[in-house]
């Protein structure tokens, strides 16, 4: 259909009679249209020579910016002997000359550049790599302002001690920066903002200093306790031509990655000796296992001494299938414990003692008088004065400060030394009873998990149960919490492996787990194409829902699961408490804290983001085929949503 020449604005009219200026149209003045000098008619004049010269001459501002190298070239050089095999960013113009580097200079590999929609889930993803990996991904921030959207999610890799490499650019001579948006997305200090929750950071001066800093940083992040760092690259650095006689002077330092600390083994004979006298001895596994030999080595111990272990899942510790791992019966052991061993405590005092928040908070001892208490950390060797990650101070009987994965060998070989035949026995007798208490463990939670298994909205516990009948053919891998989850898949799942759980976010802040499942199930791929699960509450996943782009853009699959409570329920509580507190009654408790009216259709947004979407669930029988056809989804390379909609946790 033809549209008339009357209706609305015609397109040839519109070219004629407007010109853009600004991002803006405006109509040309009728005086300025009178002024345009005609084209001239008939054929163009022949060039003469001195035109065709001067027109084959480019002119001084193409000459500056065209190089054959710049420094940010040999920073992709320095880059490319660290063992770095991605880096993250959301685009920025601060790392411009860094960006178009790497994908061309350096081919796009080792690193490869990945795109994200945020700077947290940049940092987030880099959190849950390392996790998974074992070792530091980078990621790149936007000057001031992406420094400052990632402040949260390095915030918790800081919490966390996990390494990582961050870098920013900065336009820093105030000569050479351009008017307007670079300064204010420029600053004196780039590191000021974060340097409280980081382990160290630099703004080098030169290319040579960058080449140092960058290897001293990987270096640092690294040695135990790990932690992110955070450079600096000058815009100015990153941009000015490298001449071949400037780049034959620079030199890359070779990476050495510092060995870990062990125990004094004076102080080890001494630990041993008490766990070994113990007639109660019990292990607090916090932040201790980096791998499956770690937990290998906490099993041989916990036999050794027949002690019971209490795993606080800031790692993957130890196997739940073992009758030794009594995290469940936390309370009770602590309580009748003579000897408590902590390895790598995040909090000590909250081990050892418990607070009542009420009107007047107090705390009251978990643990008898006269206990003993050994602790095994690199705690003491990263804290910060701000920012209050270190906790109350608790006193050790012996305080151990070396990294605890390193050390438990030297100390089983110590409990080894020192243990007697008439130790052997009394260990015997205490294996019974623990073997007992774990089974009735185990069994108590089987008929918890059964209540309300048929209710809609459906329970957490039926969730995970109809989720483990189909993940138990495969090789899994849970990237998401499992405290806020009532601890299910710890109580339910076999959790037999060191990759099998990533643990807890570090600095509790929410958005974590979306953020740090793309970056595990990154490194999962890589390491043979296990199937990924993140179970995460609609609060978390909505301040970062984009994370399913990138996963679809890079083909990172993995399967997310919404605890669809459309509430923030923790929150919710929190101002429940406060009503109780002043008699106010808690019907107004849902203002501020409920994700409903409208409800959002989850499957909706992951579709539109390029995953498989499925739901909402509603009937607990209709969660098999939903979980059927989001593993099918993830084995074939696709990311994949699930809303179920549950009770809260």
């Amino acid at each position: 259909m033809v549209k008339s020449e009357t209706s609305g604005l015609h397109r040839r009219r519109f070219l004629k009679g407007v010109v853009a200026a600004g991002g803006a149209t405006m109509a040309a003045p009728p005086t300025a249209r009178a002024q345009t000098p005609e084209p001239p008619k008939g054929p163009a004049p022949t060039p003469t020579a001195t035109t065709q010269a001067k027109e084959r001459e480019r002119p001084p501002e193409v000459e500056r910016l065209t190089t054959e190298k710049t420094g940010s070239d040999f920073m992709v050089d320095v880059c490319k002997t660290l063992n770095l095999d991605y880096i993250a960013s959301c685009p920025g113009s601060t790392f411009r000359a860094l960006q178009e580097s790497f994908i061309n200079y350096g081919a796009n590999k080792r690193p490869e550049w990945l795109t994200c929609l945020h700077e947290e889930v940049s940092v987030g993803m880099a959190h849950g790599y390392a996790k998974v990996a074992g070792k530091p991904m980078a990621a790149i921030m936007h000057g001031t302002v992406g420094t400052q959207h990632a402040a949260m999610a390095i915030y918790n890799a800081y919490c966390d001690r996990v390494p990582m490499m961050l870098f920013t650019g900065n336009a820093g001579a105030t000569n050479e920066r351009r008017p307007g948006v670079e300064w204010f997305h420029s600053v004196q200090d780039g590191a000021a903002t974060v340097r409280d929750f980081v382990k160290w950071d630099d703004y080098p001066m030169s290319l040579q200093h960058f080449a140092e800093s960058a290897v001293r940083g990987y270096a640092l992040s690294c040695a135990q306790p790990p932690g992110p760092v955070f450079i600096v690259a000058d815009a100015k650095l990153q941009e000015d031509p490298l001449e071949e006689r400037d780049a034959r002077r620079l030199r890359i330092p070779r990476l050495t990655v510092p060995s870990q600390a062990a125990g004094d083994p004076n102080a080890l004979r001494e630990a041993a000796r008490m766990l070994v006298a113990a007639e109660s001895p019990v292990i607090i596994a916090d932040r201790y296992a980096r791998s499956q030999a770690g937990m290998d080595d906490l099993v041989r111990l916990a036999e050794l001494l027949q002690a019971p272990v209490i795993d606080v899942r800031s790692r993957m510790n130890m196997p739940n299938t073992h009758y030794l791992c009594q995290s469940e019966r936390a309370g009770t052991l602590a309580a009748q414990a003579d000897c408590i061993l902590s390895l790598e405590p995040v909090d000590l005092f909250g081990q050892l003692n418990t607070m009542r928040d009420q009107l007047e908070r107090t705390d009251i001892p978990r643990v008898k008088a006269g206990v003993k208490v050994i602790s095994i950390s690199t705690h003491d060797l990263l804290v910060h004065s701000n920012y209050q990650d270190f906790q109350r101070y608790a006193a050790a009987d012996i305080n151990i400060t070396a990294d605890a994965q390193t050390t438990l060998p030297f100390l089983i070989e110590a409990v080894q030394r020192e243990t007697t035949a008439s130790g052997k026995n009394a260990n015997e007798m205490r294996s019974e009873k623990l073997r007992q208490a774990y089974q009735r463990s185990v069994e108590r939670t089987r008929a918890e998990a059964a209540l309300g298994w048929d209710a809609s909205p459906i329970t957490t516990a039926r969730l995970y149960m109809e989720l483990w009948a189909l993940l138990q053919k495969e090789d899994w891998a849970l990237v998401s919490d499992s405290d806020f989850s009532s601890r299910w898949p710890h109580r339910l799942w076999p959790l037999d492996k060191h990759y099998r759980f990533i643990g807890g976010s570090g600095g509790y802040g929410v958005g974590y787990q979306p953020v740090a499942a793309l970056g595990a199930a990154l490194a999962h791929r890589d390491a043979g194409g296990r199937v990924v699960v993140n179970v995460t509450g609609d609060g978390e996943f909505n301040m970062a829902p984009h994370t399913l782009w990138t996963a679809a853009h890079h083909r990172i699959p993995y399967l997310t699961i919404i605890q669809n409570n459309r509430a923030y329920h923790q929150e919710l509580m929190h101002v429940q408490r406060m009503a109780n507190r002043h008699d106010r009654g808690v019907r107004n408790a849902i203002i501020g804290t409920t994700i409903d009216n409208p409800n959002i259709d989850y499957a909706k947004v992951a579709m539109g983001y390029g995953a498989l979407g499925i739901g909402p669930i509603e009937d607990p029988n209709d969660l098999a085929e939903a979980f059927r056809k989001g593993i099918a989804a993830v084995k074939a390379g696709q990311p994949a949503l699930i809303d179920v909609v549950t009770q809260p946790r």
